[in-house]
């Protein structure tokens, strides 16, 4: 599965980076630099309110069974198959209408997480921002564009369906001599890892629910650094092979 991706410049421009970057920092959106968990409550909130609990309670029944089947998250494609699945009034109620407004014109910008901006630019001073989420193709680039999230990375943005599949289309898209890959799910972190091994430091952002799962630390061997939240890397300065404390002395080995 190709790559919903841009760059700065004209459209249409090549999305591919023609040099190599000493390094490249690929970053995780949901619930790494914006708050999910947050967004889905206050989805299930809307739905409980304008459709009452059964509808919301069958709404996420369908999102969760179409995740299964698409391996990703797709809002948009759970609304219409609650539609279509609906019988009656539900079929033709036009609320529907507004729901997908709540969905796309939703304010991203308030569920980022403090300094995630900050952290980018930041970023940007060590190497190269990059933005490498899973997602469908229509919902999660607005969610990353509306958010500011685009704008920061300079239009560095790639949505796959399986991002720890695709290390290969983004080393051809990014070419690098140390990667850093930022995310909140260990299970990518450690795909990653085995792939890339040395070639990459992984740090595991410990915000969200997978981040928090009990059984997904169990399961999962350790990032090279964690952090309770983004903002935490603005402590750290970053360099192949190494995340060196700002404020310290100390030197943390990856």
């Amino acid at each position: 599965m190709g790559a919903v991706t841009t760059r700065p410049g004209a459209a249409g421009a090549s999305a591919f980076v023609s040099s190599a970057a000493p390094l490249v920092f690929l970053l995780d959106v949901d619930n790494t630099l914006l708050d999910n968990d947050g967004v889905q409550d206050d989805l299930r909130e809307h739905l409980e309110r304008d459709f009452g609990a059964a509808s919301r309670d069958r709404y996420w029944s369908i999102f969760e069974q179409l995740r299964t089947e698409l391996g990703y998250a797709d809002y948009l494609g759970a609304l219409q198959r609650y539609r279509i699945a609906g019988e009656g009034t539900v079929m033709n109620d036009p609320r529907l209408l507004r729901m997908s407004s709540f969905l796309v014109d939703y304010p991203f910008p308030e569920r980022l997480y403090p300094h995630a901006l900050e952290v980018i630019t930041h970023l940007h001073r060590c190497g190269r921002a990059v933005i490498v989420s899973d997602g469908d193709v229509v919902f999660q680039p607005r969610k990353i564009q509306r958010s500011g999230l685009w704008h920061a990375v300079q239009g560095h943005v790639l949505v796959y369906i399986h991002k720890e599949q695709m290390l290969d289309d983004v080393q051809r898209r990014y070419p690098a001599a140390h990667y850093v890959m930022i995310d909140d799910k260990l299970r990518i972190l450690a795909a990653v890892k085995q792939l890339l091994q040395g070639r990459v430091t992984t740090v595991f952002v410990r915000q969200g629910h997978y981040a928090l799962d009990p059984h997904n630390l169990a399961t999962y061997p350790p990032a090279d650094l964690s952090v309770e939240r983004i903002g935490d890397l603005l402590r750290y300065e970053f360099s192949e092979g190494r995340a060196v404390m700002r404020s310290h002395s100390m030197q943390e080995e990856t």
